[in-house]
Protein backbone atom coordinates (compact mmCIF):
# COMPACT_ATOMS: atom_id res chain seq x y z
CA UNK A 1 0.00 0.00 0.00
CA UNK A 2 1.46 3.36 -1.02
CA UNK A 3 0.62 5.68 1.90
CA UNK A 4 1.28 9.26 0.86
CA UNK A 5 0.26 11.17 3.98
CA UNK A 6 -1.69 10.99 7.22
CA UNK A 7 -3.25 14.21 8.47
CA UNK A 8 -5.53 15.38 11.26
CA UNK A 9 -8.66 17.42 10.70
CA UNK A 10 -9.73 20.33 12.87
CA UNK A 11 -10.86 17.81 15.49
CA UNK A 12 -7.50 16.00 15.68
CA UNK A 13 -8.81 12.53 16.47
CA UNK A 14 -10.39 12.46 13.00
CA UNK A 15 -7.74 11.53 10.44
CA UNK A 16 -7.33 11.40 6.67
CA UNK A 17 -5.13 8.67 5.19
CA UNK A 18 -4.09 9.45 1.61
CA UNK A 19 -2.87 6.58 -0.56
CA UNK A 20 -1.48 6.42 -4.08
CA UNK A 21 -2.87 5.06 -7.32
CA UNK A 22 -0.76 3.70 -10.17
CA UNK A 23 -2.21 5.03 -13.42
CA UNK A 24 -1.52 4.36 -17.08
CA UNK A 25 -3.39 4.49 -20.38
CA UNK A 26 -5.71 1.67 -19.24
CA UNK A 27 -6.85 3.30 -16.01
CA UNK A 28 -5.35 2.76 -12.56
CA UNK A 29 -4.55 0.15 -9.92
CA UNK A 30 -4.45 0.81 -6.20
CA UNK A 31 -3.94 -1.18 -3.06
CA UNK A 32 -6.28 0.67 -0.73
CA UNK A 33 -5.76 -1.47 2.37
CA UNK A 34 -2.99 -3.66 3.68
CA UNK A 35 -3.17 -4.88 7.24
CA UNK A 36 0.59 -4.95 7.72
CA UNK A 37 1.00 -1.33 6.68
CA UNK A 38 -1.76 -0.23 9.02
CA UNK A 39 0.02 -2.02 11.86
CA UNK A 40 3.57 -0.80 11.17
CA UNK A 41 3.45 2.59 9.41
CA UNK A 42 4.81 5.19 11.89
CA UNK A 43 2.08 7.73 11.04
CA UNK A 44 -0.69 5.17 11.68
CA UNK A 45 0.12 4.44 15.32
CA UNK A 46 -3.47 5.39 16.24
CA UNK A 47 -4.65 2.32 14.28
CA UNK A 48 -2.00 -0.08 15.55
CA UNK A 49 -4.29 -2.08 17.82
CA UNK A 50 -7.40 -1.67 15.68
CA UNK A 51 -9.05 -4.73 14.17
CA UNK A 52 -11.56 -4.28 11.37
CA UNK A 53 -14.26 -6.95 11.63
CA UNK A 54 -16.96 -5.82 9.19
CA UNK A 55 -16.94 -4.13 5.79
CA UNK A 56 -20.01 -2.34 4.38
CA UNK A 57 -20.90 -0.81 1.01
CA UNK A 58 -23.74 1.55 0.21
CA UNK A 59 -25.09 3.23 -2.91
CA UNK A 60 -26.78 6.63 -2.67
CA UNK A 61 -28.63 8.81 -5.13
CA UNK A 62 -27.80 12.52 -5.43
CA UNK A 63 -29.42 14.50 -2.64
CA UNK A 64 -29.20 11.67 -0.09
CA UNK A 65 -28.49 12.45 3.56
CA UNK A 66 -27.67 9.67 6.04
CA UNK A 67 -26.81 9.68 9.76
CA UNK A 68 -25.69 10.73 12.20
CA UNK A 69 -25.13 7.21 13.54
CA UNK A 70 -23.13 5.75 16.43
CA UNK A 71 -22.93 2.55 18.45
CA UNK A 72 -21.61 1.16 21.71
CA UNK A 73 -21.27 -2.43 22.95
CA UNK A 74 -19.20 -2.79 20.91
CA UNK A 75 -17.88 0.65 20.10
CA UNK A 76 -17.38 1.15 16.36
CA UNK A 77 -14.74 3.15 14.54
CA UNK A 78 -15.13 3.54 10.78
CA UNK A 79 -12.65 3.87 7.93
CA UNK A 80 -14.56 5.38 5.00
CA UNK A 81 -13.81 6.00 1.33
CA UNK A 82 -15.69 6.85 -1.85
CA UNK A 83 -15.64 4.17 -4.55
CA UNK A 84 -17.72 6.08 -7.11
CA UNK A 85 -19.30 9.51 -7.24
CA UNK A 86 -18.80 11.95 -4.39
CA UNK A 87 -19.28 11.85 -0.63
CA UNK A 88 -19.20 14.65 1.91
CA UNK A 89 -18.43 12.91 5.19
CA UNK A 90 -20.00 14.32 8.35
CA UNK A 91 -18.47 13.76 11.79
CA UNK A 92 -20.09 15.02 15.02
CA UNK A 93 -18.33 14.88 18.40
CA UNK A 94 -20.59 13.22 21.01
CA UNK A 95 -17.98 12.69 23.73
CA UNK A 96 -19.07 14.04 27.09
CA UNK A 97 -16.18 16.02 28.50
CA UNK A 98 -14.80 16.93 25.07
CA UNK A 99 -14.18 20.60 24.27
CA UNK A 100 -15.73 20.00 20.84
CA UNK A 101 -18.86 18.20 22.05
CA UNK A 102 -21.74 19.02 19.68
CA UNK A 103 -19.47 20.39 16.94
CA UNK A 104 -19.56 18.89 13.45
CA UNK A 105 -17.01 18.83 10.66
CA UNK A 106 -17.30 17.88 7.00
CA UNK A 107 -14.73 16.42 4.63
CA UNK A 108 -15.04 16.22 0.85
CA UNK A 109 -14.37 12.70 -0.47
CA UNK A 110 -14.80 12.47 -4.25
CA UNK A 111 -13.92 9.18 -5.91
CA UNK A 112 -12.15 11.27 -8.61
CA UNK A 113 -10.69 8.41 -10.69
CA UNK A 114 -8.56 10.87 -12.65
CA UNK A 115 -6.43 11.62 -9.57
CA UNK A 116 -3.28 9.71 -8.70
CA UNK A 117 -4.39 9.44 -5.07
CA UNK A 118 -7.48 8.77 -2.95
CA UNK A 119 -8.41 9.22 0.71
CA UNK A 120 -9.71 7.25 3.63
CA UNK A 121 -11.27 9.17 6.53
CA UNK A 122 -10.97 7.63 9.99
CA UNK A 123 -13.96 8.27 12.26
CA UNK A 124 -13.11 6.92 15.73
CA UNK A 125 -15.56 5.85 18.44
CA UNK A 126 -17.06 8.81 20.25
CA UNK A 127 -18.25 10.45 17.06
CA UNK A 128 -21.58 10.27 15.24
CA UNK A 129 -21.09 9.60 11.54
CA UNK A 130 -23.15 10.79 8.59
CA UNK A 131 -22.90 11.04 4.83
CA UNK A 132 -24.10 13.71 2.42
CA UNK A 133 -24.31 13.12 -1.33
CA UNK A 134 -24.68 16.49 -3.08
CA UNK A 135 -26.74 16.95 -6.19
CA UNK A 136 -24.90 15.86 -9.31
CA UNK A 137 -25.14 13.63 -12.37
CA UNK A 138 -24.28 10.28 -10.81
CA UNK A 139 -24.99 7.92 -7.96
CA UNK A 140 -22.28 7.43 -5.35
CA UNK A 141 -20.89 4.24 -3.84
CA UNK A 142 -18.96 4.20 -0.58
CA UNK A 143 -17.14 1.50 1.35
CA UNK A 144 -16.38 1.51 5.05
CA UNK A 145 -14.52 -0.83 7.37
CA UNK A 146 -15.85 -1.16 10.93
CA UNK A 147 -14.06 -2.07 14.15
CA UNK A 148 -17.18 -3.68 15.64
CA UNK A 149 -20.05 -5.75 14.35
CA UNK A 150 -23.44 -4.10 14.05
CA UNK A 151 -25.57 -4.32 17.19
CA UNK A 152 -29.06 -2.79 16.73
CA UNK A 153 -29.69 -2.98 20.48
CA UNK A 154 -26.91 -0.47 21.19
CA UNK A 155 -27.19 2.09 18.41
CA UNK A 156 -28.62 5.59 18.30
CA UNK A 157 -28.50 8.62 16.06
CA UNK A 158 -28.58 12.39 16.14
CA UNK A 159 -30.60 13.93 13.36
CA UNK A 160 -28.40 15.73 10.84
CA UNK A 161 -31.19 18.33 10.79
CA UNK A 162 -30.96 18.98 14.55
CA UNK A 163 -30.98 22.75 15.12
CA UNK A 164 -28.45 22.63 17.95
CA UNK A 165 -25.57 21.11 15.95
CA UNK A 166 -22.63 23.54 16.05
CA UNK A 167 -21.31 24.10 12.50
CA UNK A 168 -18.59 26.59 13.45
CA UNK A 169 -15.73 24.16 12.62
CA UNK A 170 -17.15 23.13 9.26
CA UNK A 171 -15.66 24.27 5.95
CA UNK A 172 -18.12 27.00 4.83
CA UNK A 173 -18.41 25.75 1.25
CA UNK A 174 -19.36 22.26 2.46
CA UNK A 175 -21.86 23.70 4.93
CA UNK A 176 -23.46 25.59 2.04
CA UNK A 177 -23.73 22.36 0.05
CA UNK A 178 -25.40 20.71 3.03
CA UNK A 179 -27.85 23.62 3.30
CA UNK A 180 -28.63 23.39 -0.42
CA UNK A 181 -29.51 19.70 -0.17
CA UNK A 182 -31.68 20.35 2.88
CA UNK A 183 -33.45 23.28 1.19
CA UNK A 184 -34.23 21.12 -1.86
CA UNK A 185 -35.63 18.31 0.28
CA UNK A 186 -33.09 15.59 1.11
CA UNK A 187 -33.58 11.89 0.54
CA UNK A 188 -33.58 10.84 4.21
CA UNK A 189 -35.28 8.13 6.23
CA UNK A 190 -37.84 8.94 8.88
CA UNK A 191 -35.56 7.24 11.40
CA UNK A 192 -32.64 9.55 10.60
CA UNK A 193 -34.84 12.64 10.43
CA UNK A 194 -36.30 11.80 13.83
CA UNK A 195 -32.99 11.22 15.61
CA UNK A 196 -31.98 12.98 18.80
CA UNK A 197 -30.99 16.60 19.05
CA UNK A 198 -27.55 17.10 20.59
CA UNK A 199 -29.14 18.27 23.85
CA UNK A 200 -31.59 15.39 23.82
CA UNK A 201 -28.79 12.86 23.48
CA UNK A 202 -26.66 14.50 26.18
CA UNK A 203 -29.65 14.24 28.54
CA UNK A 204 -30.08 10.55 27.75
CA UNK A 205 -28.36 8.29 30.34
CA UNK A 206 -26.78 6.25 27.55
CA UNK A 207 -24.64 9.23 26.57
CA UNK A 208 -22.41 8.29 29.52
CA UNK A 209 -21.11 5.48 27.31
CA UNK A 210 -19.08 8.16 25.53
CA UNK A 211 -17.64 10.14 28.43
CA UNK A 212 -13.94 10.96 28.27
CA UNK A 213 -11.61 12.99 30.44
CA UNK A 214 -8.83 15.30 29.31
CA UNK A 215 -6.33 12.42 29.54
CA UNK A 216 -8.45 9.98 27.53
CA UNK A 217 -8.63 9.45 23.79
CA UNK A 218 -11.09 7.85 21.43
CA UNK A 219 -8.69 4.95 21.11
CA UNK A 220 -9.58 4.11 24.71
CA UNK A 221 -13.08 3.24 23.54
CA UNK A 222 -11.71 0.68 21.11
CA UNK A 223 -9.52 -0.95 23.74
CA UNK A 224 -12.21 -0.93 26.42
CA UNK A 225 -14.57 -3.13 24.43
CA UNK A 226 -18.13 -2.58 25.65
CA UNK A 227 -19.62 -0.70 28.51
CA UNK A 228 -19.19 2.77 29.97
CA UNK A 229 -17.39 1.50 33.08
CA UNK A 230 -14.36 0.43 31.08
CA UNK A 231 -14.32 3.78 29.30
CA UNK A 232 -14.42 5.72 32.54
CA UNK A 233 -11.51 3.69 33.84
CA UNK A 234 -9.53 4.25 30.65
CA UNK A 235 -10.11 7.96 30.97
CA UNK A 236 -8.86 8.12 34.53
Amino acid sequence: MKILSVSSLVIPEVKVVRFGRFADHRGYFTEHFRHGDFQTHPALAFLRDVQFVQCNESLSRPGTLRGLHFQWNPYVGKLVRAVAGRLVDLVLDIRLGSPTLGKILAYDLPAAPERDFADWIWVPPGFAHGTLFPHGPEVSVIEYFCTGQYNPACEASISPLAPDIDWSLCVPALQREFAAVVAAGPLITDKDRGGFTVAGWVDDPRSEEFRVSASASSASLLRSGSGGGALQQAGG
